[in-house]
């Protein structure tokens, strides 16, 4: 084990994190990813795919894209660090520090680029290269002064970006930029110009004061109309459509552009924070269904109000067909709309996913609102995201992982579901509406997958039994036991599960519950006549089952009133071990369906029964082991039970004839008990492991949860208490397990009740590596999670946590579980097929085709018919045409019509602090010119009008104008605002100054000039 350093990874994740805050969806690949407050990003696709992906930092999320169709995930976090997730390898590709807060973030569709805004107003574009796996940050960039001199409307300072969204259609050739303080521009990439200005108190002339933006989203398909939400409950519909022959349109009175919705008549309600719109094909661009978290009164039940709008007249007529308040099922975390794969822009019905606190996913699929309403004689619910392994409803109490070493398909045998009888029992259905998610593809199974069968089996508080197909990474359900059996009735059935075991040889499983009753699964197909026999303390009856089952009940034994603590098999699955919450151990056979023995109290002290191991003797001459003390001879011993109480004593049973071995007033632990500090109060857990023909001998492993201790097998029967290693344990411990790297490695995993896990050698308990289950999953050590952990001797381990199931390996030698090994999350036959998809539309679309393209495609393939390119080589050329865009900067000559030499940025470099010459002579008219040129330039942007007047695209040009780099130019705009300000603020230092110098000058004036009235003449 010392060359096994821990290489923890996530094999198997299911369930939704109770922390989850924020949605993404791939419409082609038809993948949800979800962000938790945790760094955590949950990705679920169809047939049982998920995958889990763990940033390195416990930070939420604000932001969370796909790049569409790509097999990249972008993400920001709350320190601003933007993350592109690499699908298929489930890591991070690359990452960016952004220096300034990220309060907007967009992706362009279809592309790898990226519209960021920040804080103080600037938007940059980002590249993502795949090949290199890096982020890159392009030249382009849109300052807030270049957007003021072109808008003509001033911009405060650190006026932060909200809102940032490509324009449909306009193939990234146009984005809207939306700013804290309700300004909003539609800014045209390839022309450097302002096309559309908003702003909302030049628009209402009843309402003066700024309106903050909180949302917004397009509610057409071409772009044309916009819907916002503000922090003061309304939301606004603007109208954003341009003649096809205009260049700009800059109307001073927008009041017939813009259409105000009110969901609350009251003057204090809730801000308007998510806006989502689905088009209705139906009505054209003029009509779809609004989705709106906010508006409401507060105080109010939270809801998500649908509005269906139609604005066939034009906006101004704008009609609202029907509104539906659909009730939410916890507190609103966040809400997506998923269109139909393919076909992004054409929706014929609705379809969303909604997420709640703490954790819970809906999803709704409906036509028309109507049905929603009361009177309207349906009921629509929502489907909700069942788990492939529940563990909440109902609760999970007990986890076990089997191996079964069969060279035949096993679990294909004894299953009871079919795909087809999953997607009929609802599973991931619901009342008509298909389950939208069907990305993923599942992993090729191994050589060896047919030769060792793996098995997750769940025991529930409601009484029943799950059994999953582990064998791959992908768990899939076989089976659901009751413990109630229809027609008889047995006390306890429904009593929640407290242990299970599975012999893999007679593939027969036991279930013991809190009742105290043990059912024994026989797991062999169908049987002809089924039969149940009941026994009891005093009696034994046979019952017929009313019809044949796939995996029935043989029997049920009902023998003490107490808890069943443990189960194992022995005897080669034959005979059964129980421990009870009493202290007693019962031996069962289960194929004689009899109960050999039941021993009484173990202990003095009546001390529950925690843990029973077996270990297997098969050289019988090596193992004979002679007692001094009781004249017991072993020789026919074949396997050997060693029982662990609470109170940390063992005793050892003989598993045939149920004999104790040693006497548990004298057994040899009993000394070590009262001298060591806690082990009169430890939970304790055994294992066991025999070392085969090594000098060592079986070594027999006492865990505590302030020690670990090991002794040899023959001090246990000589009544030797001394034992053979002792590790004192710094923190409480909670679970440990055995695992075997081949028949002469072995290893021990301890796991604290602090989460920590420490990877130890074995017997020598040395230190080979730790971790934690908050670095692996982002978990804390819960309560009584003991109970549910399970593992395979190759070091996998099955945990449950909340609402989520994790299967996580430790070890860098398990090939099993690599990363080949697990389904990847992004289809490339799929994204091929997409392409073709595409292509075969691509006759319907050409019309709306920007003419760039057109012109390259053209010009690429020449006569007519060559003219049909498909998506791909189309897709090529717009991004291609983008990256050119946006590796230039504003006003280059790459995408300008001007030749000009490059002009330096120039804001009113003017010397205040230079000295002041006064001079009495008259001053030339060259020197007024130029004083009066040099007064402009300082206060220019400055008038105390809000609206200044707007400038050519040519002045803005001339002015800002710049080669360098996209970091170097705004670093250069950002000190130039601030030396502009500095500027300003020591003028107004010295204005004020020479003010007050002048009203002192004219009140000695005015007091010089009252003293000379009253003097006469000869006193002068």
């Amino acid at each position: 084990m010392e060359s096994s350093a821990p290489a923890p990874r996530v094999c198997v994740h299911y369930g939704i994190p109770s922390t989850a805050s924020i949605l993404a969806f791939d419409p082609i690949q038809r993948l949800l990813a979800i962000g938790t407050l945790d760094g955590r990003i949950k990705v679920i696709g169809g047939d049982n795919i998920e995958g889990l992906l763990v940033s390195p930092k416990a930070l939420p999320f604000k932001n969370l894209e796909f790049l569409q169709n790509q097999g990249f995930l972008v993400s920001v976090s709350n320190e601003n660090e933007i993350q592109v997730w690499d699908l298929r390898k489930r890591c991070i590709s690359s990452n960016i520090q952004w220096e300034s807060n990220i309060t907007a973030f967009s992706v362009i569709p279809s592309t790898h680029f990226i519209y960021v805004g920040d804080e103080y107003g600037f938007l940059s574009v980002l590249k993502y290269d795949a090949e290199e796996g890096i982020i890159i940050q392009l030249p382009y960039h849109i300052p807030p002064n270049l957007v003021a001199e072109g808008s003509g409307v001033s911009l405060p300072d650190d006026l932060s970006i909200v809102g940032v969204l490509s324009q449909p259609h306009s193939y990234g050739n146009r984005v809207l930029i939306a700013y804290e303080n309700g300004l909003i521009i539609l800014w045209d990439v390839t022309e450097d110009r302002v096309v559309h200005v908003r702003y909302h108190n030049r628009s209402l002339e009843k309402d003066h004061a700024e309106k903050d933006i909180s949302s917004l989203c397009w509610v057409s398909p071409d772009g044309s109309a916009l819907a916002v939400g503000y922090v003061d409950g309304d939301i606004l519909l603007w109208n954003l459509s341009v003649p096809d022959n205009s260049k700009s349109q800059r109307s001073q009175n927008m009041s017939n552009d813009v259409v105000k919705i009110q969901l609350s008549s009251r003057d204090k309600r809730l801000p308007v924070i998510v806006l989502h719109w689905s088009s209705n094909r139906a009505q054209g661009n003029c009509g779809g269904q609004l989705f709106a978290y906010g508006g409401e009164d507060i105080g109010s039940e939270e809801v998500l109000t649908i509005l269906n709008l139609e604005w066939s007249a034009g906006l101004i007529q704008l009609k609202c067909v029907e509104r539906v308040d659909l009730t939410l099922h916890g507190s609103f975390a966040d809400v997506i709309i998923t269109p139909k794969a393919h076909e992004p822009d054409n929706y014929s019905s609705t379809s969303i996913f909604i997420l709640t606190n703490p954790g819970q996913l809906l999803f709704y699929d409906f036509t028309s609102l109507s049905i929603f309403k009361p009177g309207s004689g349906r009921n629509v619910h929502g489907v909700q995201y069942h788990p492939v392994i529940p563990t909440v409803e109902p609760h999970m109490t007990v986890g076990r992982l089997c191996l079964i070493g069969l060279d035949r398909s096993f679990l294909s045998e004894i299953s009871e579901f079919s795909p087809a009888k999953l997607q009929a029992d609802g599973v991931l259905t619901g009342r008509g509406s298909q389950w939208p998610l069907t990305g993923g593809v599942p992993c090729q199974p191994s050589p060896a997958a047919n030769k060792l069968q793996r098995m997750y089996i769940g025991g529930y508080q409601d009484g029943s039994v799950r059994i999953w197909d582990a064998t791959p990474t992908i768990l899939s359900l076989v089976s659901v036991l009751r413990l109630k059996i229809e027609g008889i009735q047995v006390s306890g059935s429904t009593s929640a599960v407290s242990a299970l075991d599975f012999s893999s040889i007679t593939l027969t499983l036991a279930v013991g519950n809190e009742s105290g009753a043990v059912f024994i699964y026989i797991l062999q197909g169908n049987s002809s006549q089924p039969i149940l026999t009941l026994i009891t303390e005093t009696s034994r009856n046979d019952h017929d089952l009313p019809h044949a089952e796939t995996n029935h009940c043989s029997a049920i034994f009902s023998v003490l009133n107490s808890p069943v603590r443990a189960l194992q098999f022995v005897n080669s699955g034959v005979r059964l071990l129980v421990g009870y919450e009493c202290g007693q151990v019962a031996i069962l056979d289960t194929s004689l369906l009899s109960v050999l023995s039941i021993t009484d109290c173990l202990t003095s002290s009546r001390s529950p029964i925690i843990s029973v191991a077996v270990k297997s003797f098969l050289d019988t001459h090596e193992n004979n082991i002679n007692n001094s003390e009781n004249d017991i001879v072993c020789e026919s011993i074949t396997e050997l039970a060693f029982v662990l109480t609470k109170d940390a004593q063992t005793i050892l049973i003989d598993s045939d004839r149920g004999n104790i071995h040693v006497d548990p007033e004298n057994q040899p632990l009993q000394s070590s008990h009262e001298n060591l500090t806690g082990l009169s109060s430890a939970e304790g857990h055994m294992q066991h492991t025999c070392l085969g023909d090594k000098t060592l001998e079986t070594q027999i492993l006492l865990c505590c949860n302030d020690a670990v201790y090991t002794y040899p097998l023959r001090s246990l029967f000589q009544g030797n208490s001394n034992f053979v290693r002792l590790l004192n344990l710094e923190k409480p411990c909670s679970w440990t397990t055995i695992l075997k790297r081949n028949e002469e490695e072995y290893g021990l995993i301890v796991v604290y009740q602090t989460g920590e896990i420490e990877i130890r050698t074995f017997p020598d308990l040395e230190l080979v590596g730790d971790t934690s289950l908050m670095s692996i999953l982002r978990w804390s050590f819960k309560n009584n999670m003991e109970k549910t952990m399970c593992a395979s001797d190759e070091g996998q381990i099955a945990l449950v946590n909340g609402c989520e199931f994790a299967s996580i390996s430790l070890l860098d030698f398990e090939n099993e579980f690599s990363l080949e090994s697990l389904p990847c999350l992004h289809d490339e036959a799929l994204a091929a097929a997409a392409d073709v998809n595409f292509t075969q539309n691509q006759k319907k679309t050409q019309k709306a085709m920007p003419g760039f393209i057109s012109n390259m495609i053209k010009g690429l393939k020449g006569g007519e018919g060559e003219q049909n390119m498909n998506y791909m080589e189309s897709r090529e050329i717009m991004i291609a045409r983008l990256d050119g865009m946006f590796s230039r900067f504003p006003f280059s000559d790459a995408f300008g019509s001007f030749d000009k030499e490059d002009l330096e940025l120039g804001i009113d470099d003017i010397d205040i602090d230079g000295p002041v010459v006064v001079s009495t002579s008259q001053k030339s008219g060259n020197d007024i010119k130029d004083k009066g040129r040099e007064r402009e330039r300082l206060f220019e942007g400055g008038s105390s009008d809000n609206y200044p007047k707007a400038r050519t695209r040519e002045e803005i040009i001339a002015k800002y104008r710049n080669a360098g780099d996209a970091a170097a130019s705004a670093s250069q705009a950002k000190d130039k605002l601030l030396e502009r300000g500095e500027k300003l603020d020591r003028l107004s230092k010295r204005t004020a100054e020479l003010q007050s110098g002048a009203e002192n000058f004219a009140s000695m004036a005015n007091e010089l000039a009252k003293t000379m009235e009253k003097r006469k003449w000869w006193n002068i």
